[in-house]
Protein backbone atom coordinates (compact mmCIF):
# COMPACT_ATOMS: atom_id res chain seq x y z
CA UNK A 1 0.00 0.00 0.00
CA UNK A 2 2.80 2.77 0.70
CA UNK A 3 4.92 1.61 -2.22
CA UNK A 4 1.86 2.15 -4.47
CA UNK A 5 1.41 5.65 -2.83
CA UNK A 6 4.66 7.00 -2.80
CA UNK A 7 4.63 6.12 -6.57
CA UNK A 8 1.24 7.96 -6.96
CA UNK A 9 2.39 10.78 -5.13
CA UNK A 10 5.49 11.47 -6.85
CA UNK A 11 3.56 10.95 -9.86
CA UNK A 12 1.48 14.08 -8.78
CA UNK A 13 4.73 15.69 -7.51
CA UNK A 14 6.23 16.27 -11.09
CA UNK A 15 3.03 18.50 -11.83
CA UNK A 16 3.19 20.18 -9.09
CA UNK A 17 -0.05 19.10 -7.07
CA UNK A 18 -0.57 16.90 -4.09
CA UNK A 19 -1.77 12.66 -3.74
CA UNK A 20 -5.51 12.40 -4.32
CA UNK A 21 -7.04 11.54 -0.57
CA UNK A 22 -6.89 7.97 0.30
CA UNK A 23 -10.21 6.12 -1.02
CA UNK A 24 -11.64 3.53 1.49
CA UNK A 25 -9.60 0.49 0.15
CA UNK A 26 -6.47 2.26 0.88
CA UNK A 27 -7.85 3.66 4.35
CA UNK A 28 -8.75 0.20 5.07
CA UNK A 29 -5.34 -0.77 4.17
CA UNK A 30 -3.42 2.05 6.57
CA UNK A 31 -5.86 0.67 9.30
CA UNK A 32 -4.05 -2.45 9.41
CA UNK A 33 -0.53 -1.65 9.47
CA UNK A 34 -1.51 1.30 12.09
CA UNK A 35 -2.37 -2.13 14.03
CA UNK A 36 0.90 -3.86 13.23
CA UNK A 37 3.32 -0.94 11.95
CA UNK A 38 6.69 -1.16 9.95
CA UNK A 39 9.69 0.18 11.74
CA UNK A 40 10.50 3.65 10.71
CA UNK A 41 6.81 4.13 8.92
CA UNK A 42 5.57 5.37 12.08
CA UNK A 43 5.11 9.15 11.35
CA UNK A 44 4.02 8.66 7.64
CA UNK A 45 1.23 6.43 9.24
CA UNK A 46 -0.09 8.91 11.50
CA UNK A 47 -0.04 11.44 9.26
CA UNK A 48 -1.85 9.31 6.39
CA UNK A 49 -4.56 8.97 9.51
CA UNK A 50 -4.62 12.77 10.00
CA UNK A 51 -4.47 14.57 7.25
CA UNK A 52 -4.76 12.42 3.85
CA UNK A 53 -8.50 10.49 4.35
CA UNK A 54 -11.24 13.09 3.48
CA UNK A 55 -14.09 14.17 6.13
CA UNK A 56 -17.75 14.03 6.30
CA UNK A 57 -19.40 10.76 5.11
CA UNK A 58 -16.94 9.95 2.31
CA UNK A 59 -17.00 5.85 2.46
CA UNK A 60 -13.00 6.67 3.32
CA UNK A 61 -14.17 8.71 6.36
CA UNK A 62 -16.06 5.48 7.74
CA UNK A 63 -13.37 3.18 7.94
CA UNK A 64 -11.39 5.94 9.44
CA UNK A 65 -14.46 6.42 11.92
CA UNK A 66 -14.62 3.34 12.79
CA UNK A 67 -11.08 2.36 13.62
CA UNK A 68 -10.97 5.24 15.97
CA UNK A 69 -14.12 4.99 17.63
CA UNK A 70 -12.57 1.37 18.31
CA UNK A 71 -9.70 2.61 19.41
CA UNK A 72 -11.30 4.90 21.85
CA UNK A 73 -13.65 1.94 23.49
CA UNK A 74 -10.37 -0.16 23.66
CA UNK A 75 -11.94 -2.84 21.07
CA UNK A 76 -8.83 -2.38 18.80
CA UNK A 77 -5.51 -1.08 19.27
CA UNK A 78 -2.91 0.45 17.73
CA UNK A 79 0.94 1.63 19.28
CA UNK A 80 0.44 4.79 17.03
CA UNK A 81 -2.82 5.76 17.61
CA UNK A 82 -3.85 6.38 21.80
CA UNK A 83 -7.38 6.20 23.08
CA UNK A 84 -7.16 9.67 23.92
CA UNK A 85 -5.43 10.58 20.18
CA UNK A 86 -8.15 8.61 18.84
CA UNK A 87 -10.90 10.75 20.29
CA UNK A 88 -9.50 13.63 19.25
CA UNK A 89 -8.80 12.79 15.69
CA UNK A 90 -12.49 12.05 15.75
CA UNK A 91 -13.22 15.64 16.21
CA UNK A 92 -11.27 16.57 13.21
CA UNK A 93 -13.71 15.10 10.69
CA UNK A 94 -16.41 17.68 10.57
CA UNK A 95 -19.77 15.45 11.03
CA UNK A 96 -21.63 12.51 9.77
CA UNK A 97 -19.80 9.35 11.23
CA UNK A 98 -17.77 10.78 14.03
CA UNK A 99 -20.87 12.00 15.91
CA UNK A 100 -22.34 8.62 17.27
CA UNK A 101 -18.80 8.01 18.46
CA UNK A 102 -17.93 11.45 20.43
CA UNK A 103 -20.98 10.96 22.00
CA UNK A 104 -20.96 7.82 23.01
CA UNK A 105 -17.90 8.90 24.89
CA UNK A 106 -19.13 11.87 26.81
CA UNK A 107 -20.07 9.63 29.71
CA UNK A 108 -16.31 7.98 29.50
CA UNK A 109 -14.26 8.77 32.54
CA UNK A 110 -11.00 9.28 30.72
CA UNK A 111 -11.93 10.59 27.53
CA UNK A 112 -15.08 12.18 28.30
CA UNK A 113 -13.83 15.78 28.14
CA UNK A 114 -11.44 15.13 25.23
CA UNK A 115 -14.83 14.61 23.46
CA UNK A 116 -16.91 17.69 24.47
CA UNK A 117 -14.23 19.77 23.07
CA UNK A 118 -14.23 17.77 19.96
CA UNK A 119 -17.85 18.53 19.44
CA UNK A 120 -17.86 22.13 20.50
CA UNK A 121 -16.33 22.58 17.40
CA UNK A 122 -18.30 20.53 15.49
CA UNK A 123 -21.18 22.18 13.50
CA UNK A 124 -22.68 18.94 11.47
CA UNK A 125 -24.43 17.24 14.11
CA UNK A 126 -28.19 17.54 12.97
CA UNK A 127 -30.56 15.59 14.78
CA UNK A 128 -27.70 14.11 17.09
CA UNK A 129 -28.54 17.48 18.49
CA UNK A 130 -30.82 16.35 20.71
CA UNK A 131 -28.78 13.31 21.73
CA UNK A 132 -26.88 15.53 23.33
CA UNK A 133 -29.71 17.67 24.72
CA UNK A 134 -31.16 14.07 26.54
CA UNK A 135 -27.43 13.68 28.28
CA UNK A 136 -27.19 16.97 29.35
CA UNK A 137 -30.95 17.03 30.61
CA UNK A 138 -29.92 13.48 32.90
CA UNK A 139 -26.93 15.30 34.04
CA UNK A 140 -23.96 14.32 31.82
CA UNK A 141 -21.58 17.43 32.39
CA UNK A 142 -19.82 16.87 29.37
CA UNK A 143 -23.01 17.08 27.52
CA UNK A 144 -23.75 20.44 29.38
CA UNK A 145 -20.49 21.75 28.75
CA UNK A 146 -21.35 21.05 25.12
CA UNK A 147 -24.78 22.49 24.67
CA UNK A 148 -23.09 25.46 26.75
CA UNK A 149 -20.48 26.14 24.02
CA UNK A 150 -22.91 26.00 21.54
CA UNK A 151 -25.27 28.33 23.15
CA UNK A 152 -22.03 30.65 23.36
CA UNK A 153 -21.40 29.84 19.54
CA UNK A 154 -17.63 28.98 20.95
CA UNK A 155 -17.14 27.54 17.19
CA UNK A 156 -17.21 31.06 16.31
CA UNK A 157 -14.96 32.90 18.66
CA UNK A 158 -12.53 31.04 18.91
CA UNK A 159 -12.03 31.48 15.05
CA UNK A 160 -9.61 34.45 14.22
CA UNK A 161 -11.33 37.94 13.39
CA UNK A 162 -10.95 39.60 9.87
CA UNK A 163 -7.90 41.52 10.17
CA UNK A 164 -8.47 45.06 10.44
CA UNK A 165 -5.45 45.73 7.94
CA UNK A 166 -3.84 43.06 5.52
CA UNK A 167 -1.34 43.43 3.00
CA UNK A 168 -2.26 41.74 -0.60
CA UNK A 169 0.10 41.17 -3.42
CA UNK A 170 -2.04 41.73 -6.25
CA UNK A 171 -3.16 39.06 -9.18
CA UNK A 172 -4.36 41.12 -11.91
CA UNK A 173 -6.97 40.22 -14.73
CA UNK A 174 -7.85 43.03 -16.77
CA UNK A 175 -10.82 43.15 -18.56
CA UNK A 176 -13.74 40.53 -17.92
CA UNK A 177 -13.30 37.02 -16.19
CA UNK A 178 -15.15 34.50 -17.33
CA UNK A 179 -16.04 31.13 -15.04
CA UNK A 180 -14.59 29.02 -18.04
CA UNK A 181 -11.39 31.27 -18.05
CA UNK A 182 -11.05 29.72 -14.15
CA UNK A 183 -12.50 26.55 -14.77
CA UNK A 184 -13.06 25.42 -18.75
CA UNK A 185 -15.08 23.50 -20.30
CA UNK A 186 -12.98 20.97 -21.73
CA UNK A 187 -11.86 19.95 -18.23
CA UNK A 188 -14.93 19.60 -16.98
CA UNK A 189 -13.95 16.17 -16.32
CA UNK A 190 -11.02 16.65 -13.90
CA UNK A 191 -13.06 19.26 -11.91
CA UNK A 192 -13.69 17.26 -8.64
CA UNK A 193 -9.91 16.71 -8.49
CA UNK A 194 -9.45 20.70 -7.73
CA UNK A 195 -5.35 20.59 -7.66
CA UNK A 196 -4.97 18.82 -11.24
CA UNK A 197 -7.95 21.49 -12.09
CA UNK A 198 -6.37 24.54 -11.11
CA UNK A 199 -3.57 24.22 -13.16
CA UNK A 200 -6.04 25.08 -16.60
CA UNK A 201 -6.83 28.31 -14.79
CA UNK A 202 -6.04 30.85 -17.19
CA UNK A 203 -4.81 27.95 -19.87
CA UNK A 204 -5.72 30.49 -22.60
CA UNK A 205 -3.58 33.25 -23.47
CA UNK A 206 -4.51 36.87 -22.82
CA UNK A 207 -3.57 40.15 -22.35
CA UNK A 208 -1.13 40.40 -19.06
CA UNK A 209 -1.43 36.45 -18.49
CA UNK A 210 0.86 34.14 -19.92
CA UNK A 211 0.22 30.23 -19.27
CA UNK A 212 3.29 27.93 -19.04
CA UNK A 213 1.94 25.88 -22.34
CA UNK A 214 -1.19 27.32 -24.04
CA UNK A 215 -4.05 25.75 -24.24
CA UNK A 216 -2.93 23.06 -21.27
CA UNK A 217 -1.64 24.94 -18.11
CA UNK A 218 -1.86 28.13 -16.61
CA UNK A 219 0.43 30.58 -14.90
CA UNK A 220 0.88 28.38 -12.04
CA UNK A 221 4.94 29.44 -11.35
CA UNK A 222 3.73 32.66 -11.70
CA UNK A 223 1.07 32.34 -9.01
CA UNK A 224 3.68 30.57 -6.45
CA UNK A 225 6.04 33.05 -6.83
CA UNK A 226 3.55 35.90 -6.10
CA UNK A 227 2.53 33.13 -2.86
CA UNK A 228 5.99 33.40 -2.08
CA UNK A 229 6.62 37.12 -1.42
CA UNK A 230 4.83 36.25 1.96
CA UNK A 231 1.12 38.38 1.24
CA UNK A 232 -2.31 37.00 0.59
CA UNK A 233 -2.10 36.49 -3.42
CA UNK A 234 -5.84 38.65 -4.37
CA UNK A 235 -7.53 37.74 -7.45
CA UNK A 236 -8.03 41.44 -8.92
CA UNK A 237 -10.21 42.38 -11.73
CA UNK A 238 -12.11 44.69 -13.66
CA UNK A 239 -15.07 42.08 -14.16
CA UNK A 240 -14.89 39.00 -12.57
CA UNK A 241 -17.14 35.45 -12.48
CA UNK A 242 -19.25 36.43 -15.56
CA UNK A 243 -20.83 32.75 -16.95
CA UNK A 244 -22.09 29.69 -15.77
CA UNK A 245 -22.50 29.20 -12.16
CA UNK A 246 -19.43 27.01 -11.35
CA UNK A 247 -18.07 26.05 -7.98
CA UNK A 248 -15.19 24.59 -9.86
CA UNK A 249 -14.01 28.28 -10.67
CA UNK A 250 -14.03 29.69 -7.35
CA UNK A 251 -11.87 26.12 -5.97
CA UNK A 252 -9.22 26.90 -8.81
CA UNK A 253 -8.85 30.74 -7.85
CA UNK A 254 -9.01 29.60 -3.75
CA UNK A 255 -6.16 26.75 -4.45
CA UNK A 256 -3.82 29.87 -5.82
CA UNK A 257 -4.96 32.14 -2.82
CA UNK A 258 -6.83 30.45 -0.27
CA UNK A 259 -5.72 28.30 2.99
CA UNK A 260 -5.69 24.95 3.45
CA UNK A 261 -8.03 23.87 5.39
CA UNK A 262 -7.06 21.55 8.37
CA UNK A 263 -7.56 18.17 8.19
CA UNK A 264 -9.55 18.13 5.02
CA UNK A 265 -7.23 17.06 1.78
CA UNK A 266 -6.82 19.05 -1.52
CA UNK A 267 -9.39 21.77 -0.25
CA UNK A 268 -9.02 25.34 0.44
CA UNK A 269 -10.91 28.30 1.89
CA UNK A 270 -10.39 31.96 2.39
CA UNK A 271 -8.57 34.50 0.07
CA UNK A 272 -9.51 37.75 -1.31
CA UNK A 273 -11.36 38.15 -4.55
CA UNK A 274 -11.24 41.79 -5.48
CA UNK A 275 -13.28 43.47 -9.18
CA UNK A 276 -14.43 46.36 -10.04
CA UNK A 277 -18.14 43.99 -10.86
CA UNK A 278 -18.22 40.57 -9.88
CA UNK A 279 -20.82 38.46 -11.13
CA UNK A 280 -23.57 37.91 -8.68
CA UNK A 281 -23.38 34.00 -8.43
CA UNK A 282 -19.53 34.08 -8.49
CA UNK A 283 -19.92 36.48 -5.55
CA UNK A 284 -22.32 34.03 -3.85
CA UNK A 285 -20.19 31.27 -4.48
CA UNK A 286 -16.80 33.48 -3.10
CA UNK A 287 -18.73 33.81 0.12
CA UNK A 288 -19.68 29.77 0.55
CA UNK A 289 -15.84 29.57 0.15
CA UNK A 290 -15.00 31.65 3.40
CA UNK A 291 -13.40 33.98 0.58
CA UNK A 292 -13.58 38.00 1.23
CA UNK A 293 -15.46 39.41 -2.30
CA UNK A 294 -15.18 42.92 -2.21
CA UNK A 295 -16.29 44.82 -5.48
CA UNK A 296 -13.83 48.14 -5.18
CA UNK A 297 -12.36 50.37 -8.29
CA UNK A 298 -9.20 48.08 -9.40
CA UNK A 299 -8.17 50.09 -12.06
CA UNK A 300 -4.95 51.30 -10.11
CA UNK A 301 -4.00 47.94 -8.84
CA UNK A 302 -1.89 46.55 -11.45
CA UNK A 303 -0.43 42.99 -11.36
CA UNK A 304 2.55 42.45 -8.76
CA UNK A 305 1.39 45.44 -6.47
CA UNK A 306 1.38 45.18 -2.96
CA UNK A 307 -1.74 46.89 -1.63
CA UNK A 308 -3.12 47.25 2.03
CA UNK A 309 -6.89 47.08 2.91
CA UNK A 310 -8.30 48.47 5.67
CA UNK A 311 -11.03 47.12 6.86
CA UNK A 312 -13.09 49.26 9.41
CA UNK A 313 -15.35 46.24 11.21
CA UNK A 314 -18.01 48.59 12.47
CA UNK A 315 -19.01 50.81 9.29
CA UNK A 316 -17.35 48.14 6.93
CA UNK A 317 -15.83 50.35 4.85
CA UNK A 318 -12.99 49.31 2.88
CA UNK A 319 -9.75 51.57 1.64
CA UNK A 320 -7.22 50.26 -0.56
CA UNK A 321 -3.63 52.05 0.17
CA UNK A 322 -0.50 51.73 -1.93
CA UNK A 323 2.65 53.32 -1.90
CA UNK A 324 1.05 55.14 1.32
CA UNK A 325 -1.60 56.63 -0.69
CA UNK A 326 -5.49 55.93 -1.36
CA UNK A 327 -6.39 54.05 -4.16
CA UNK A 328 -9.77 53.19 -4.11
CA UNK A 329 -12.60 53.14 -1.19
CA UNK A 330 -15.79 51.39 -0.95
CA UNK A 331 -18.11 49.15 1.60
CA UNK A 332 -18.69 46.18 1.74
CA UNK A 333 -21.48 44.39 -0.05
CA UNK A 334 -22.99 43.35 3.83
CA UNK A 335 -20.93 43.79 7.29
CA UNK A 336 -22.33 40.31 7.50
CA UNK A 337 -19.63 38.89 4.84
CA UNK A 338 -17.20 39.73 8.12
CA UNK A 339 -19.14 36.84 10.04
CA UNK A 340 -19.04 34.96 7.25
CA UNK A 341 -15.43 34.84 6.75
CA UNK A 342 -14.55 34.35 10.03
CA UNK A 343 -16.70 31.07 10.50
CA UNK A 344 -15.13 29.64 7.19
CA UNK A 345 -17.86 30.55 4.76
CA UNK A 346 -21.16 31.62 4.47
CA UNK A 347 -22.71 27.91 4.81
CA UNK A 348 -20.88 27.34 7.91
CA UNK A 349 -21.87 30.54 9.16
CA UNK A 350 -25.73 29.66 8.38
CA UNK A 351 -25.40 26.14 10.33
CA UNK A 352 -23.68 27.59 13.39
CA UNK A 353 -25.97 30.05 14.27
CA UNK A 354 -28.68 27.60 13.65
CA UNK A 355 -27.01 25.67 15.90
CA UNK A 356 -26.24 28.37 18.39
CA UNK A 357 -29.97 29.31 18.39
CA UNK A 358 -31.56 25.86 18.65
CA UNK A 359 -28.51 25.59 22.24
CA UNK A 360 -29.82 28.89 23.30
CA UNK A 361 -33.62 27.96 23.29
CA UNK A 362 -33.07 24.92 24.86
CA UNK A 363 -31.02 26.27 27.72
CA UNK A 364 -33.84 29.11 28.12
CA UNK A 365 -31.69 31.56 26.81
CA UNK A 366 -32.52 34.91 24.90
CA UNK A 367 -31.14 34.61 20.64
CA UNK A 368 -27.58 35.46 20.39
CA UNK A 369 -26.19 38.93 19.93
CA UNK A 370 -23.38 37.62 18.91
CA UNK A 371 -23.42 37.40 14.65
CA UNK A 372 -23.82 40.55 12.20
CA UNK A 373 -27.19 40.13 10.87
CA UNK A 374 -28.78 41.10 7.46
CA UNK A 375 -30.31 44.66 7.09
CA UNK A 376 -33.51 44.40 5.52
CA UNK A 377 -34.07 47.41 2.86
CA UNK A 378 -37.08 50.03 3.89
CA UNK A 379 -40.38 48.83 3.21
CA UNK A 380 -41.27 50.89 -0.42
CA UNK A 381 -44.93 50.30 0.63
CA UNK A 382 -45.64 49.24 -3.20
CA UNK A 383 -47.25 45.56 -4.12
CA UNK A 384 -45.35 42.40 -5.07
CA UNK A 385 -44.18 41.17 -8.42
CA UNK A 386 -45.37 37.67 -8.94
CA UNK A 387 -41.33 36.25 -8.61
CA UNK A 388 -41.65 38.05 -5.12
CA UNK A 389 -44.49 36.43 -3.81
CA UNK A 390 -43.20 33.02 -4.50
CA UNK A 391 -39.98 33.57 -2.48
CA UNK A 392 -41.91 35.11 0.38
CA UNK A 393 -44.67 31.66 0.15
CA UNK A 394 -41.61 29.51 0.52
CA UNK A 395 -40.59 31.71 3.45
CA UNK A 396 -43.47 30.87 5.55
CA UNK A 397 -44.93 34.82 4.73
CA UNK A 398 -48.32 35.05 5.11
CA UNK A 399 -50.18 34.57 1.45
CA UNK A 400 -49.93 37.33 -1.02
CA UNK A 401 -46.73 39.17 0.89
CA UNK A 402 -43.08 38.84 -1.03
CA UNK A 403 -39.72 39.60 -0.25
CA UNK A 404 -38.24 42.80 -1.29
CA UNK A 405 -35.57 43.22 -3.78
CA UNK A 406 -32.00 43.39 -1.54
CA UNK A 407 -33.47 41.17 1.61
CA UNK A 408 -31.79 38.07 2.80
CA UNK A 409 -33.86 35.00 3.19
CA UNK A 410 -33.60 31.15 2.87
CA UNK A 411 -36.69 30.27 0.80
CA UNK A 412 -37.42 27.01 0.74
CA UNK A 413 -35.70 24.59 -2.03
CA UNK A 414 -38.82 22.11 -2.93
CA UNK A 415 -37.05 21.28 -6.45
CA UNK A 416 -32.96 20.90 -6.76
CA UNK A 417 -31.26 20.02 -9.89
CA UNK A 418 -27.83 18.52 -10.40
CA UNK A 419 -26.19 18.29 -13.38
CA UNK A 420 -23.21 16.03 -14.06
CA UNK A 421 -20.12 18.13 -15.43
CA UNK A 422 -20.74 19.46 -11.68
CA UNK A 423 -22.47 16.35 -10.02
CA UNK A 424 -18.71 14.78 -8.73
CA UNK A 425 -18.66 18.25 -7.25
CA UNK A 426 -21.91 18.11 -5.78
CA UNK A 427 -21.22 14.48 -4.13
CA UNK A 428 -18.09 15.78 -2.80
CA UNK A 429 -19.93 18.91 -1.15
CA UNK A 430 -22.90 16.72 0.29
CA UNK A 431 -20.35 14.20 2.20
CA UNK A 432 -18.43 17.22 3.42
CA UNK A 433 -21.81 18.36 4.57
CA UNK A 434 -22.83 14.88 6.38
CA UNK A 435 -25.27 14.66 4.45
CA UNK A 436 -27.08 11.13 4.98
CA UNK A 437 -30.34 12.17 3.70
CA UNK A 438 -32.13 14.64 1.52
CA UNK A 439 -34.20 16.96 2.63
CA UNK A 440 -35.42 18.70 -0.41
CA UNK A 441 -38.50 17.32 -1.57
CA UNK A 442 -37.38 16.70 -4.76
CA UNK A 443 -33.48 16.20 -5.95
CA UNK A 444 -32.74 15.34 -9.50
CA UNK A 445 -29.66 14.43 -11.06
CA UNK A 446 -29.01 14.68 -14.46
CA UNK A 447 -26.15 13.09 -17.21
CA UNK A 448 -26.87 15.21 -20.03
CA UNK A 449 -23.68 16.88 -20.80
CA UNK A 450 -21.75 13.97 -20.69
CA UNK A 451 -24.04 11.15 -21.95
CA UNK A 452 -23.30 11.47 -25.49
CA UNK A 453 -19.76 11.43 -26.11
CA UNK A 454 -18.72 9.98 -22.53
CA UNK A 455 -14.64 10.06 -21.85
CA UNK A 456 -13.76 6.74 -19.62
CA UNK A 457 -13.78 9.31 -16.38
CA UNK A 458 -17.63 10.11 -17.24
CA UNK A 459 -18.59 6.51 -17.57
CA UNK A 460 -17.34 5.73 -14.27
CA UNK A 461 -19.18 8.22 -13.11
CA UNK A 462 -22.29 7.29 -14.92
CA UNK A 463 -21.61 4.36 -12.86
CA UNK A 464 -21.39 5.49 -8.95
CA UNK A 465 -22.92 8.77 -8.93
CA UNK A 466 -27.05 7.50 -9.70
CA UNK A 467 -26.53 5.39 -5.97
CA UNK A 468 -25.13 7.81 -4.39
CA UNK A 469 -28.35 10.12 -5.47
CA UNK A 470 -30.48 7.62 -4.61
CA UNK A 471 -29.55 6.36 -1.24
CA UNK A 472 -29.87 9.92 -0.15
CA UNK A 473 -33.80 10.33 -1.58
CA UNK A 474 -33.05 11.83 -4.73
CA UNK A 475 -33.60 10.70 -8.46
CA UNK A 476 -30.96 9.56 -10.93
CA UNK A 477 -31.60 9.97 -14.50
CA UNK A 478 -29.91 7.69 -17.37
CA UNK A 479 -27.47 8.92 -19.92
CA UNK A 480 -29.55 9.22 -22.58
CA UNK A 481 -32.90 10.61 -20.59
CA UNK A 482 -32.81 14.38 -21.55
CA UNK A 483 -31.32 17.59 -20.18
CA UNK A 484 -31.81 18.79 -16.26
CA UNK A 485 -33.87 22.06 -17.53
CA UNK A 486 -36.47 19.52 -19.44
CA UNK A 487 -36.94 17.30 -16.30
CA UNK A 488 -37.14 19.75 -13.78
CA UNK A 489 -39.83 21.76 -15.53
CA UNK A 490 -41.71 18.55 -16.26
CA UNK A 491 -41.30 17.11 -12.18
CA UNK A 492 -41.34 20.88 -10.42
CA UNK A 493 -44.65 22.19 -8.38
CA UNK A 494 -46.12 25.15 -9.43
CA UNK A 495 -45.49 28.15 -7.76
CA UNK A 496 -42.33 26.85 -5.59
CA UNK A 497 -38.50 27.43 -5.25
CA UNK A 498 -35.70 25.39 -6.30
CA UNK A 499 -32.19 26.13 -7.92
CA UNK A 500 -30.09 23.72 -10.59
CA UNK A 501 -26.52 23.30 -10.94
CA UNK A 502 -26.60 25.02 -14.57
CA UNK A 503 -26.45 28.78 -14.91
CA UNK A 504 -29.57 28.86 -17.19
CA UNK A 505 -31.98 26.14 -15.00
CA UNK A 506 -34.88 28.26 -14.90
CA UNK A 507 -38.34 26.94 -13.95
CA UNK A 508 -41.09 28.43 -16.40
CA UNK A 509 -44.21 27.84 -13.39
CA UNK A 510 -42.03 28.41 -11.02
CA UNK A 511 -39.20 30.20 -9.76
CA UNK A 512 -35.21 29.44 -9.21
CA UNK A 513 -31.86 30.56 -8.60
CA UNK A 514 -28.91 28.93 -10.43
CA UNK A 515 -26.21 28.56 -8.17
CA UNK A 516 -22.71 26.45 -8.19
CA UNK A 517 -22.31 22.57 -6.48
CA UNK A 518 -21.68 23.96 -3.10
CA UNK A 519 -25.46 25.65 -3.14
CA UNK A 520 -26.81 23.14 -4.59
CA UNK A 521 -25.69 20.56 -2.41
CA UNK A 522 -26.80 22.83 0.68
CA UNK A 523 -29.91 23.17 -0.68
CA UNK A 524 -30.41 19.23 -1.44
CA UNK A 525 -29.23 18.73 2.38
CA UNK A 526 -31.05 21.51 4.47
CA UNK A 527 -33.87 22.12 1.92
CA UNK A 528 -33.42 25.54 2.39
CA UNK A 529 -30.90 28.32 0.09
CA UNK A 530 -29.69 31.48 1.40
CA UNK A 531 -30.50 34.25 -0.78
CA UNK A 532 -30.04 38.12 -1.32
CA UNK A 533 -33.61 38.67 -3.08
CA UNK A 534 -32.94 40.07 -6.56
CA UNK A 535 -34.70 42.73 -8.34
CA UNK A 536 -37.55 41.56 -10.59
CA UNK A 537 -37.51 42.26 -14.35
CA UNK A 538 -40.69 42.97 -16.18
CA UNK A 539 -40.39 42.20 -19.89
CA UNK A 540 -43.63 43.21 -22.12
CA UNK A 541 -43.55 41.13 -25.41
CA UNK A 542 -45.63 42.91 -28.39
CA UNK A 543 -47.18 41.35 -31.55
CA UNK A 544 -48.43 38.28 -32.73
CA UNK A 545 -46.67 34.66 -31.68
CA UNK A 546 -45.62 32.90 -34.79
CA UNK A 547 -47.34 29.17 -34.79
CA UNK A 548 -46.46 26.64 -32.38
CA UNK A 549 -44.51 28.86 -30.37
CA UNK A 550 -46.56 29.32 -26.63
CA UNK A 551 -46.04 31.99 -23.70
CA UNK A 552 -43.74 29.10 -21.81
CA UNK A 553 -41.45 29.11 -24.83
CA UNK A 554 -41.15 32.79 -25.04
CA UNK A 555 -40.96 32.77 -20.84
CA UNK A 556 -37.97 30.06 -21.23
CA UNK A 557 -36.04 32.39 -23.80
CA UNK A 558 -35.43 35.08 -21.16
CA UNK A 559 -31.56 35.18 -20.31
CA UNK A 560 -32.91 34.76 -16.42
CA UNK A 561 -29.54 34.39 -15.15
CA UNK A 562 -28.08 37.10 -17.03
Amino acid sequence: MLEAYRQHVAERAEIGIPPLPLNAKQTAELVELLKTPPAGEEAVLVDLLTNRVPAGVDDAAKVKASFLAAVARGEAASPLVSREKATELLGTMLGGFNIKPLIDLLGDAALGGIAADALKKTLLVFDFFHDVKELADKGNANAKAVLQSWADAEWFTSRPEVPAVQKITVFKVTGETNTDDLSPAPDAWSRPDIPLHAMAMLKNPRDGITPEQAGVRGPVKFLEDLRAKGNLVAYVGDVVGTGSSRKSATNSVLWFTGEDIPFVPNKRFGGVCLGSKIAPIFFNTMEDAGALPIEIDCGQMDMGDEVELHIDQATAKVTAIKNGAVIAETTLKTPVILDEVRAGGRIPLIIGRGLTAKAREALGLAPSTLFRLPQNPADSGKGFSLAQKMVGRACGLPEGQGVRPGTYCEPKMTTVGSQDTTGPMTRDELKDLACLGFSADLVMQSFCHTAAYPKPVDVKMHHELPAFISTRGGVALRPGDGVIHSWLNRLLLPDTVGTGGDSHTRFPIGISFPAGSGLVAFGAATGVMPLDMPESVLVRFKGQMQPGITLRDLVNAIPLYA
